[in-house]
């Protein structure tokens, strides 16, 4: 039995007529008897009741015209679905994030507009430290990554791409004796304390804090490690130490604290968005297309 049997046999069915079904087909009525006789003989029951005046269904007819609608409407919707997907517009993708990303105006752009362009796609989100991140992309349990990573520190298999830079900030007390300047110079913080993340977290925070430590003349006293950075802001406005962070968490209101810009990182705290090399999908694409669209408006033709 092919598909074009059961299209035979609703239209007769429908039309209830030979001639009318025959005419809606664009077919012969007598090739579309012969086909509806080869149909019932292999399914072994009589589909129609004939008789010169008029075609009713069957008992066995009728339950078999059920069922043959609702396969033909199957069929047309996996096209559909088949089409959807190939262009991007069905399926699924996972994406990973960091967790100061939410408070980015960059990643609530890309996340509404995507759902907006691509609303039958199921976008599951994850917030994931960079390393970890870049392991799901390894073993496919990860589509697309958001990463605090620059693009010369991408693993094997794994194409980084910087699509955005945001300013870092210094996190104080509000009542340490810079807290009223406009911004500071990593200079004047020589003989500070230091929060930070741990080494294995996956962030470029610490590396970036030993750097421009540096490069200023001192190595940064870290007396504290913590995983997330409204940890790192509450020990803050505990007198713990200061911290360096993307000035977007300057949103998280923490009584204490004050964010002050640091002057000497040029260029800011690298965000870019990392794929598996080999397995780039249409729903990737996709996210991909809007993600450009958000950070480069101008080049991609977007208000």
């Amino acid at each position: 039995m092919e598909f074009r049997h059961l299209r035979y046999f609703v239209a007769v069915a429908e039309e209830l007529s030979f001639t009318r079904a025959a005419k809606r087909l664009h077919m012969a009525q007598p090739p579309l008897s012969m086909q509806i006789r080869a149909l019932e003989e292999e399914l072994g029951v009589v589909l129609f009741e004939r008789s010169q005046r008029k075609v009713r269904l069957s008992p066995a007819g009728q339950v078999f015209f059920d069922r043959a609608r609702q396969l033909l409407a199957d069929a047309a919707l996996a096209a559909d679905a088949a089409l959807l997907a190939a262009r991007g517009e069905r399926g699924h993708l996972r994406v990973g994030f960091t967790s100061s990303l939410p408070y980015s105006a960059v990643f609530s752009q890309v996340i509404r507009r995507y759902r907006e362009a691509f609303p039958h796609v199921d976008l599951q989100l994850e917030e994931l430290f960079t390393d970890t991140q870049f392991k799901r992309l390894q073993v496919n349990s990860l589509d697309v990554g958001l990463v605090r990573s620059p693009a010369s520190a991408a693993p094997d298999g794994i194409d980084v791409r910087e699509i955005w830079h945001d300013p870092v900030c210094i996190v104080m007390p509000d009542d340490h004796p810079l807290s009223d300047a406009p911004s500071v110079g990593m200079a004047q913080l020589a003989q500070e304390r230091f929060v930070t993340f741990p080494s294995d977290a996956g962030t470029g925070l610490p590396r970036l804090l030993a750097q421009t430590a540096r490069a200023a003349g001192f190595e940064a006293h870290v007396v504290q490690l913590a995983r997330e950075a409204t940890t790192q802001i509450g020990l803050v406005a505990a007198g713990v130490g200061l911290a360096l962070l993307p000035m977007q968490l300057s949103h998280v209101r923490v009584p204490g604290v004050t964010y002050k810009p640091l002057d000497d990182v040029i260029g800011g705290f690298p965000l870019s968005v990392a794929v598996a090399q080999d397995r780039r999908t249409p729903v990737v694409d996709g996210f991909l297309g809007v993600l450009d669209a958000v950070v480069n408006p101008a080049e991609s033709g977007s208000p």
